[in-house]
Parts: structure tokens; C-alpha cells; sequence
């Protein structure tokens, strides 16, 4: 109230009272009369709220809802109120694609001034995107623009993703996509003038349609760069500009070029450093020159690195992968290469570096976000062939138990033929200390009609890997397995006849890795190579020198096209004695496909055992492609052409097939990260074999994840 007893009647205090008392929610109606010298104030409470309960939902629950409203019990009742929380529930339904649903509130009177609040609510159908049109591209066809933005129009697969739901959002970031599109194919002027979505009249679609102007296609002109730091000759960088004069103007080019001279830089000393692109226009030739100006940067330290998203994984798992600690220089490049050590764990879906101010200028704070994903692969494998019959696999393998980032792996192998167990566990920093230390147990047992001869096999790993340099990795292990040759048949080969009986083998070896992959699960760029040595002989019944020398380069042709090429090397040389069948090598299945494992090499030509090679090569030419689906549904397809050989024997005769004649085959695949797991499907045929090679045409595999 904005009178009091003794004030004179004033018609502006009197209204003010009057709108503060609506004001205040507490009454439905109030009025202002004045009786002689007494003002009277009549009031008409608001209810008060005994329950709100929601009808007709199914896709979101009540307490979904519940949280997004205002009203709750015990609380002043106001159709203000009321109509507010009907727009946030609309808000909600829309936020999740169905722009049809109605929200309709019933109030059922009670005694003693209460209500019971009833939200009606009619979801409707899920609103779709009908259509995508473009307007203004003539370069690009509608169906082109449409498979560079993440909507997606409603079709048989739908349900397989969420993308063909409206979604602002979402739209706005496909006007960046586009932009980025033509800015690649070399259209500067490029800009997307606006978009309009378009509900239909049953409300339960949405047309949308993208606007655009795309301007002239330009050119690079001259390729320059200056710098401003002392002792930098801007000509040693040369080779680190990705784009050349002449070529179609590429604004991901460019990106990438101050990448390259950021790490070229920070790598010669220069810890801060600023690349500015300065792009000059020549309009009338449709031409772009561009100058790399490389000048000092601000002073600026990294004051702290906060982690966020992390619920499962512990703190110093992510942190011991940074470049960088408190108290560094900061460093672009040291910061991308930490994300993408962060990735390359494989314990989150996506992972986000950002840097932000620090307390002072010439502090920095380093955030990183993470989306955690499972780590848990239960795999079960089915399979038929001619030589093994029917089998089963199960595997269990945690690749960051209790969020320490160790490995453990447990799997089984089950078959009319064969039964194996493996154990493994890693413990990534040791101690402490930068060193990956593991052991491995393994049990193998073969009982093959198809063989000779049994085998059992039981032994146990130690190793430990270490890292020499950033992209070099040193890993030494040692191996005591002890080997029993059972069961020969007295048809059986010489050789195999010759190795009957139990054996002990102590081996040492090491493997060295240079990795320059920009993935280790998925690469598209980069290469790694790898050499590995084992001697057998200290200590034990064998002795024998083992190397395999292998690696791999991937080309990205375009944007998502991946051209792989990989081949590996071996030899086996007995240490004053013959090599044994366990030791030698066997090609075919997963390194040879379009033959079955140890189809390729030397055999007994009555038996048909597979003996194995002293010496084995192969190599793999692979194409891979998306398969025009949407990228949610992670199906990718592959072509690819297989080269392998295996051969030589310490004691050949005329009962042993040894050729070392090239083997080849092509084929086809596909890799479905479903929700189910990874499915991996390689159909191969053997274009160049010799009669006594056993060939396989479907190569199969399928996990689930927990």
C-alpha cells in the first residue's frame, strides 16, 4: 500500500496500490472503495497449488517436465503462471522435434481455496524436415549442397538417426558448413543470405529452404612470407605453405599452412609466435595473393589446465597427455598436439581444448572438455570354415579400467578344433613414470582334422614400452611359452615328425614405432612405421633370430576419401639349428584376404599341413569412401587389393609344396560402427594363387560395446 491512516485520498497513490497489490500474485481480484473516512480494500485470494500432475505424455517423463515448470504444490495459484509453464512445455516438445504437440491446462477446484493442476498434453507426431531447398547455386546442385550440411531430410532410414528433425541450432551451423564449402572450392564472396524454415499447415513438417549468393572463383596470386623475428629466414619455411600459385583458392589450405607454420616455428625455438594470413584481392583477375605474416606474439603463460566432462576417467589420466604444464610457455601447436593425444586414448567421443584469459595478460588458462564414451568391448565372433568347422570367440576387454586408463583383456576361443584363452594387462605410466608396462598369459590348444598333429601351447609375456621422442616409441618384452607337439599321425610330414615332442622358448625382442598418424583408430593422414626383432635362446630349448619390418601411409585424396598403403616384410633364421613350425610364418585371413589363415605357403603335398615360411611379405593398396549415407549412420565402404607371398624351408623334400611365387586379390568391404558395435564385412577373391593355396571369400566380424 502506498497510503496510510491520515493521508488524504490521492487518486495516483490509490492506483499505484491497486496495481501493486495484483502485482504481488497473491489475488485473483482487488478493489478500492471509499466508505466516509475509511478506505476498505476487498480481496480475492489466489487458490493454492495441491497437485500438478501431467496426461498424455509418453515421450518425455513427468519429471522432465516437472523441472521445467514454475508452479509447483503449495505455491500461489496465477493464470500468468499457468500460461507461462504452457509455453516452456511447448518449448521443451519443440526443443525435441514435434512441433505439433499441444499442452492444454485443467483446473479442478478443491476446498479451503485449493486447485489441482492438470496439464493436458497431446505430443503429436515427431516434425520433420520434408524438404531442403536451395536457392542462388548454380555452381552446385541442390543434392550436392545438401550432403555438406548435417540436416537431413526424412527418409526409409530416419530412424536411424535425429537429424532429419528441425532444429535452429543445428541450422545455424549448417550456414557455416556451406560457408566453409565454397570458401574450399574457392568462392571468397560467398554468403548465405538467409534461411527460412516453413512449418506446413498440419504442423507436422518443416520445409527449409537456404538462400545463397556465391559469387566468382578465385585464384591464388603470389604466396608470400614475412617475418619480424630475428634470424628466421621466411624462405626454410617455404615447404610448409600448402597451397601453390595458380590453384583454385582454398580457405582450409590456408588454415592448415598457419598450422604448419606454427609447429615449423615453435620446433626451431620460437615459443610465441603469430601467423596472420593477409589475403589481398585482385577482383578484376579473380585473383587472391596472400601473405604469412610471422611476428612475435604476446608473452603468455599457461596459468592453469581445468578438465572438465570427465565422470569416469580420473584427472591425471587426461593430464599426464598434455604437452604443456602450469607454468609453460604457451604454445598453439603443443595444445593440438595434446587434444589429439587426449583422443588418441579412445576413452571419449570428443574431446575440446580451448584457451581463455588468465588473472594477469600474460596468463592463459587451458580447458579442456570431454565427452566420455564406453570403453568396454564384449565381443562374440561366429564362424564356419572348411579346416577349423564350426567356432566361437568371446572377448572381454576394458581399455580403462576403473577410469586409471590401465587395459585388461580376457577372451576365448571354442571350436570342434582349437581352444584358446589370453589374458593381458597394461598399466600405461608405470610408476609414475612415462613407461607402459604389461603382462600376457595365453593357453592354446589345436586338435585339427585337418592337421597331423596336436598342439599345446602355454606361456606368459612381460613388457614394458617407453617413448624416445614425441612420435617414437621403444617397446622390449620377454616371453617363456613352453610348446608340446602331440598326436603324429604316422602319415604325418617328415618335418612335423621331426619336431614331436616339448620344447622351451625364451624369447627377448623389442619393437620400435615411428608414428606420424593423425589417428591411431581411424587414420586418414600420416604414416607410421615399425620394426620389430626377437632372439630366441637365452636360456630354453630354441634359438632363432625373428624380424618384421611393416608400416603404412595414408593420403587423404579429398575430404572424406582415404587412399591407404601398407606392406610388411619377415625372416626367421635358426641360430645353429632349423627353425620350428610355431616360429615361421603363416599369411592368409586378416593380412592376405581372399585366403584363409596360413593359406598362403609352403605345405605338405600329402597332408596339406600348412608348414609355414622363413620368409613373408604383403602388401595392401585400399581406398576408402563414404557411402553417400548420412554421417550418423558411420558406414564406410572400401576397396582394396592384397599382394602376399610366404616361403622357404630349412629341410624341404619331395613331399613339400615351397613357392614364392606373388599371391593377389581384390576386393570389397564395409565397416558399420553400430549401435550394436563395430561389424566389419571384406569380401576378397583371389585373383593369382597357386592350386595348393586354401582361399576364403567372406571375411566377417561383429563386437557390442558396454
Amino acid at each position: 500500500m502506498r497510503v496510510n491512516p491520515g493521508d488524504r485520498f490521492d487518486p495516483a497513490r490509490l492506483d499505484r496500490s491497486l496495481k501493486n497489490l495484483y502485482s504481488s500474485g497473491l489475488f485473483a481480484d482487488v478493489t478500492l472503495r471509499q466508505e466516509g473516512e475509511t478506505l476498505v480494500v476487498s480481496v480475492v485470494e489466489n487458490p493454492i497449488v495441491n497437485r500438478i500432475a501431467f496426461e498424455g505424455n509418453d515421450k518425455l517423463e513427468d519429471d522432465t517436465l516437472s523441472s521445467e515448470i514454475t508452479l509447483r504444490p503449495r505455491v500461489v495459484f496465477t493464470r500468468t503462471k499457468v500460461q507461462s509453464d504452457v509455453q516452456r512445455l511447448l518449448e521443451i516438445y519443440r526443443r525435441s522435434g514435434r512441433y505439433a504437440a499441444t499442452v492444454e491446462p485443467k483446473v479442478i477446484q478443491l476446498s479451503q481455496n485449493r486447485v489441482d493442476l492438470v496439464f493436458e498434453v497431446k505430443e503429436g507426431p515427431q516434425t520433420t524436415i520434408e524438404a531442403i531447398n536451395f536457392i542462388g547455386n548454380r555452381r552446385f546442385s541442390d543434392s550436392s549442397l545438401r550432403d555438406e550440411v548435417t540436416t537431413s531430410e526424412s527418409g526409409i532410414f530416419s530412424f536411424l538417426s535425429t537429424t532429419d528433425t528441425y532444429d535452429p541450432d543445428r541450422l545455424a551451423f549448417d550456414r557455416e558448413l556451406l560457408r566453409r564449402f565454397y570458401l574450399d572450392e574457392g568462392y571468397a564472396d560467398f554468403r548465405v543470405v538467409s534461411v527460412l524454415a516453413e512449418l506446413l499447415p498440419n504442423r507436422e513438417g518443416f520445409i527449409v529452404t537456404f538462400t545463397v549468393e556465391e559469387g566468382e572463383r578465385q585464384k591464388f596470386g603470389r604466396i608470400d612470407i614475412v617475418t619480424t623475428l630475428p634470424n628466421l629466414d621466411p624462405e626454410t619455411l617455404r615447404e610448409h605453405v600448402v597451397p601453390e600459385e595458380g590453384e583454385w583458392y582454398n580457405a582450409k589450405q590456408v588454415e592448415n599452412t598457419v598450422q604448419a607454420l606454427t609447429d615449423a616455428v615453435g620446433n626451431l625455438g620460437y615459443a610465441f609466435v603469430e601467423i596472420r594470413p593477409k589475403l589481398s584481392r585482385d577482383r578484376e583477375n579473380r585473383i587472391i595473393h596472400t601473405t604469412f605474416n610471422i611476428q612475435e606474439g604476446p608473452k603468455v603463460y599457461v596459468e592453469r589446465i581445468d578438465i572438465e566432462g570427465n565422470v569416469r576417467t580420473l584427472d591425471r589420466v587426461i593430464r599426464r597427455e598434455f604437452r604443456l604444464v602450469e607454468g609453460d610457455a604457451f604454445n598453439t601447436a603443443k595444445q593440438r598436439r595434446s587434444r589429439q593425444r587426449i583422443q588418441n586414448l579412445g576413452y571419449f567421443r570428443t574431446v575440446k581444448i580451448e584457451s581463455e584469459p588468465g588473472s594477469a595478460p600474460d596468463r592463459a588458462v587451458i580447458k579442456a572438455e570431454v565427452e566420455e564414451q564406453s570403453t568396454g568391448d564384449l565381443t562374440f565372433g561366429v564362424g564356419f570354415s572348411t579346416s577349423a568347422g564350426v567356432l566361437g570367440n568371446v572377448g572381454l576387454r576394458e581399455r580403462n579400467f576403473l577410469g586409471r586408463g590401465q587395459d585388461v583383456r580376457l577372451s576365448t576361443t571354442l571350436s570342434s578344433e582349437q581352444t584358446a584363452f589370453n589374458f593381458g594387462f597394461t598399466e600405461p605410466y608405470f610408476l609414475g613414470r612415462n613407461v607402459a608396462a604389461g603382462v600376457d598369459l595365453f593357453r592354446i590348444e589345436n586338435d585339427s582334422d585337418r592337421q597331423t598333429f596336436d598342439t599345446v601351447r602355454n606361456g606368459g609375456s612381460l613388457r614394458a614400452g617407453f617413448s624416445w621422442r614425441e612420435r617414437i616409441r621403444q617397446t622390449v618384452r620377454y616371453t617363456l611359452e613352453d610348446q608340446e607337439i602331440t598326436n603324429v599321425d604316422s602319415d604325418a610330414s617328415l618335418l612335423v615328425k621331426s619336431e614331436e615332442g616339448r620344447f622351451l622358448e625364451s624369447t627377448i625382442g623389442h619393437e620400435l614405432a615411428f608414428d606420424r598418424r593423425d589417428s591411431r583408430f581411424d587414420p586418414h593422414e600420416g604414416f607410421v612405421v615399425r620394426l620389430r626383432n626377437d632372439v630366441a635362446g637365452l636360456g630354453g630349448d630354441v634359438r632363432f633370430l625373428k624380424s618384421t619390418l611393416g608400416g603404412g601411409y595414408y593420403y587423404p585424396v579429398a575430404e572424406d576419401l582415404t587412399l591407404a598403403v601398407k606392406g610388411e616384410i619377415g625372416n626367421i633364421i635358426g641360430l645353429g639349428e632349423d627353425t620350428r613350425i610355431s616360429d615361421r610364418f603363416f599369411i592368409g585371413g586378416q593380412n592376405c584376404r581372399g585366403f584363409q589363415f596360413a593359406g598362403v605357403g609352403p605345405r605338405d603335398r600329402v597332408t596339406e599341413d600348412a608348414l609355414g615360411g622363413k620368409n613373408f611379405y604383403t602388401g595392401t593398396v585400399e581406398f576408402s569412401f563414404p557411402l553417400g549415407l548420412p554421417d550418423e549412420f558411420a558406414i564406410r565402404g572400401r576397396l582394396f587389393s592384397d599382394i602376399c607371398s610366404a616361403w622357404d624351408l630349412d629341410r624341404a623334400n619331395a613331399d613339400t609344396i615351397d613357392e614364392s611365387t606373388p599371391r593377389a586379390s581384390v576386393g570389397a568391404g564395409l565397416t558399420w560402427r553400430s549401435p550394436f558395435g563395430p561389424i566389419v564385412i571384406d569380401v576378397g577373391f583371389a585373383v593369382n594363387k597357386e592350386d595348393f593355396d586354401e582361399t576364403e571369400l567372406l571375411n566377417f566380424s561383429f563386437g557390442t560395446q558396454f
